[in-house]
């Protein structure tokens, strides 16, 4: 019965990311003007460089690893901490909390459809035109399936990032900051607008063990092979920190939610 519930609501997502058509080309019609940027950026700061290679990549090789980025960030995007302040400010949370499901697991699961909409029209189709573009850049093998693995630790991550601040929205009215700051240190911080190999040593090392590299840059750096994913122990110590991230996330992220919901203000109704 629990999966049937969880197939329905996947059914349910993709059914209402298909009637908005129209929002997911303006998203794919924004990110191609980003990308357009993004390429005239970074081809002048490899310019003033007088340099093909600066910090161990290439033009190419930033360019396919910011790309794959841009598409990974809409299929790993959510927008709970959004919906949770309209919830709250409505009174819709209510009817959410009386379903029979816990409210957390219902979240995820109510945004799976989009995810399976976003993953077939913006990352495959992304991923196909960097292929044929690079003549086949990316290496085809069990790299395939270890980016999965990441992929779906680094959507767990991501969730619990996004509900941890999403519970926030149970303690004040003012929400759109909060938010802006979060988006802010994940997209930075995670390798997602600039690659982790332009970041100081440092800062670099200290990012390594933080969760937000675990969203973006690592799923990205096992599917290109970089980073030392190209190895068993490499890899071992990649999956190892997104395990450690996924499991210490969702217990901090429930603890925290099972405490706040007992202090929720509701205005509207």
């Amino acid at each position: 019965m629990t999966l049937r519930k969880l197939i329905a609501l996947t059914r349910a997502g993709i059914m209402e990311s298909l009637q908005f058509r129209l929002g997911t080309f303006v998203t794919l019609f924004a990110n191609l003007i980003y990308l357009v940027l993004v390429y005239y950026l970074w081809k002048a700061i490899y310019a003033s460089s007088g340099s093909d290679v600066v910090n161990g990549m290439t033009f190419n090789d930033t360019m396919i690893y910011l790309i794959l980025a841009t598409a990974l960030f809409n299929f790993l995007e959510m927008f709970i901490v959004w919906d949770m302040s309209r919830s709250i400010q409505s009174g819709k949370i209510i009817l959410d909390l009386l379903k029979p499901m816990t409210f957390r697991k219902y979240t995820f699961w109510s945004y799976s459809g989009s995810h399976v909409v976003s993953f077939v029209l913006t990352f495959i189709p992304t991923f196909i035109v960097v292929m044929v573009i690079t003549k086949g850049a990316i290496h085809m093998g069990l790299n395939l399936l270890w980016f999965a693995v990441a992929t779906i630790l680094a959507l767990i991550i991501n969730f619990n990032i996004e509900m941890i601040v999403a519970t926030i929205c149970l303690y004040t009215e003012s929400t759109w900051g909060i938010n802006i700051v979060k988006e802010t240190i994940v997209l930075l911080l995670s390798g997602a607008s600039i690659p982790l190999a332009f970041f100081p040593d440092k800062l670099k090392t200290v990012v390594s063990y933080l969760p937000f590299r675990a969203v973006y840059d690592t799923p990205l750096s096992i599917l290109l092979e970089k980073n030392g994913s190209d190895t068993a122990g490499g890899l071992l110590s990649l999956f190892g920190i997104q395990l450690i991230w996924a499991v210490v996330l969702t217990v901090a992220g429930t603890l925290f939610w099972n405490h706040s919901v007992r202090k929720i203000t509701v205005n509207g109704g």
